[in-house]
């Protein structure tokens, strides 16, 4: 049993005939007629009454034809699939992201993408730059976006693209005295409660944010830790302290909270898209394009 028979058979019950499935293939009728035998033969039984006009399908026929026609529809759909996932317009892609990514990169990259390649299945999975080398490893994730502050280690199995320098830049409380100024120092931001992020035991990220603040020659209070940079925001629009957060983020953010720059501090994060090394996806290198011009 091959595809050419299920095709022939099918197409056979929905004409009425072999003469007219003939004509619809563009095939001869005696092609319909000989697969249509070793069909029956191999089967064991007959598919279609002959002695009626138009033919008719048997109890095996009718049995068979749907059942043939779902397979037909399986062959079809993964054909189209596999030829998509080949040339790179359909498939899977596992993305990371700390989030971070989510005010304004993210989702700008996400919209482009998805315009480009509509069928591609995207899997968004939140982790943090420390947590996303071993999750590409496992393949759990194919690109990592990732926030770096300062140097940087790049394992020899990964590859890390710079898609973005960020300067830090303060968050305040919009009614803040100190969100009407063009901006801000280092000196006037340590008088304030700070308030680190992200709480997480192998991550430096908090701690260097502290840093680039004492290199100024301040040393800012730390009042509250918070999980991650969405909580450290809302408990800025509460007026509870300050933080330095990424000029990027400042895009479409809260209304609660006013960004401004640092005077005295030139300290940049930069956002990293990590991959396996030597990665062949069209999908990845297309997402990392998407990145790189976002």
């Amino acid at each position: 049993m091959n595809f050419r028979q299920l095709r022939y058979f099918c197409e056979v019950v929905e004409a009425g005939s072999a003469v007219h499935a003939a004509e619809r293939l563009h095939v001869a009728p005696t092609a319909i007629s000989m697969q249509l035998a070793q069909l029956e033969a191999h089967l064991g039984g007959e598919l279609f009454d002959r002695t009626r006009r138009p033919m008719e399908p048997t109890a095996l026929g009718k049995f068979f034809y749907p059942r043939a026609k779902e397979l037909l529809l399986q062959a079809a759909r993964l054909d189209g699939e596999a030829q998509g996932i080949a040339s790179g317009s359909r498939g899977w892609l596992g993305i990371g992201f700390t989030r971070s990514a989510t005010f304004s990169l993210l989702p700008r990259a996400i919209r482009r993408f998805r315009a480009a390649y509509p069928e591609v299945q995207l899997d968004l999975v939140e982790a943090l730059s420390e947590y996303q080398p071993a999750q590409l490893r496992q393949g759990r994730i194919d690109i990592g976006i990732s926030r770096f502050i300062g140097d940087y280690h790049a394992p020899a199995d990964l590859d890390y693209a710079v898609t973005l320098d960020d300067p830090l830049v303060a968050a305040l409380p919009a009614g803040h005295p100190l969100a009407r100024q063009a901006s801000v120092s280092a000196g006037e931001l340590a008088r304030e409660p700070f308030i680190l992020y992200p709480k997480d035991p192998i991550s430096p990220f908090g701690q260097q944010i502290v840093a680039v603040l004492k290199a100024t020659g301040v040393e800012p209070v730390v009042a509250y830790s918070a999980v991650e940079i969405h909580t450290a925001l809302a408990l800025v629009g509460a007026g509870l302290g300050v933080t330095l957060v990424g000029r990027s983020i400042a895009e479409n953010n809260r209304s609660d909270v006013c960004f401004l720059p640092v005077r005295n501090v030139d300290s940049t994060t930069t956002v990293v898209g990590i991959t396996r090394a030597n990665e062949d996806s069209k999908l990845v290198r297309a997402f990392l394009d998407v990145l790189a011009n976002g």
